[in-house]
């Protein structure tokens, strides 16, 4: 069988999508040495995401990432090669040019609060999530919430849609060398035990509601650490900011952005909780990849987010900033339910592998070459 992989989107924008596709590739090649795999990758991408295994091949595409025409570009390029079964981790299949279509949706937050995105953005995804799921022949979704979205709200057969996990990078289940997060905590003038969250900043992550949370606690004089925000400035962020000097939260709230994963593993290692009070998330990386650095998590009961989280977070309703201060502040004062909750989130956390990932999307190729 031939499988073609659509791995252009990591040239343009190396986000939590792009991570999904480069993690696949190389699992798939640990698990498969019997099936050809074309990578197609932007022709100007000098980076080669094909491992170096002789059933794995580089094809550069000239059609770029979210054209309005995309899909019957696209359509021209793989047609040359008409592979058995094409893959778009983006969820956007090709029109066109292949004998089976699998696509992988992450997520319906356009569809639940389309008032989150830009307009464009609103006007890309709305006109092209009907006709994917339509035109594929086999659907891989993040998580069984995305899933019964899928099933639910546009009305896919039950049996085109797989639920199939992803994992978090490797370098979060790693412990760090002695010092190394000392050195962080140094860099960053940082003491340990902080509030951490991370993510886009963004009205979908809910980080007002973080930041009330964090004003009462520092209020009742319940917490004096700070709290760190790690991630890049998105759509409408200026409202976290306005909030923070509202709130008089100048002096206590650190905005770290472009921090590498290294970074970030040893933060988590330092952190006393991570906080993900999203509306909505499709996955949650952040979440599982705190657990594997020891790092207990409280998030929001949206999504999928207790599906990751299971029985080792703390999950609370994204509107009720009492009962986050409340679980924020017991997490960090007491150290019972500290090291349970670290020593449950390792279990947890360790029943998502890119193996599992890879085995099952090979399982979802096969089934989609029978269709």
């Amino acid at each position: 069988m031939q499988i073609g992989i659509d791995a252009r989107l990591p040239y343009y924008r190396m986000g939590g999508i792009s991570q999904y596709v480069l993690h696949l590739v190389v699992a798939l090649a640990e698990v498969d040495k019997a099936n050809e795999y074309l990578v197609f990758q932007s022709r100007k991408d000098g980076r080669s995401y094909r491992p170096e295994q002789g059933n794995f091949h580089r094809v550069d595409a000239w059609t770029p990432c979210h054209h309005r025409w995309e899909r019957w570009l696209l359509g021209t390029e793989v047609q040359v090669r008409r592979p058995d079964v094409f893959h778009s981790p983006d969820f956007i299949p090709p029109a066109f040019g292949a004998r089976r279509r699998v696509i992988t949706v992450h997520d319906l937050n356009f569809l639940y609060f389309p008032e989150y995105l830009t307009p464009e953005s609103r006007r890309y995804y709305r006109g092209q999530i009907g006709w994917a799921v339509r035109e594929a022949d086999r659907i891989a979704a993040d998580s069984e919430h995305t899933r019964q979205d899928l099933i639910e709200r546009l009305g896919v057969p039950p049996e085109k849609v797989k639920r199939i996990y992803l994992a978090a990078n490797p370098i979060y289940r790693r412990r760090p060398g002695t010092g190394a997060v000392a050195e962080m905590l140094s860099t960053y003038n940082l003491p340990r035990g902080f509030l951490l969250f991370v993510g886009t900043l963004e009205p979908r992550k809910n980080v007002p509601l973080l930041l009330e949370a964090y004003a009462l606690l520092r209020e009742e004089a319940r917490v004096d650490l700070p709290l760190v925000l790690v991630g890049g400035k998105g759509w409408l962020y200026e409202e976290i900011f306005e909030k923070i000097e509202r709130l008089g939260l100048g002096g206590y709230v650190r905005h770290l952005s472009g921090v590498s994963d290294q970074v970030l593993a040893h933060l988590y290692h330092a952190a006393g909780v991570l906080a993900l009070p999203s509306h909505y998330e499709g996955f949650g990386l952040p979440p599982l990849e705190a657990m594997h650095c020891g790092c207990p998590v409280v998030v929001s009961e949206r999504g999928s987010l207790p599906e990751i989280a299971g029985e080792a977070g703390i999950v609370l309703p994204p509107d009720d900033a009492l009962a986050w201060a409340e679980a924020l502040a017991q997490v960090i004062s007491d150290s019972e339910q500290r090291e349970r909750m670290i020593g449950e989130g390792r279990l947890q956390a360790a029943r998502f592998t890119w193996e599992e990932t890879a085995v099952e999307t090979l399982a979802l190729y096969r089934e989609a070459a029978e269709v």
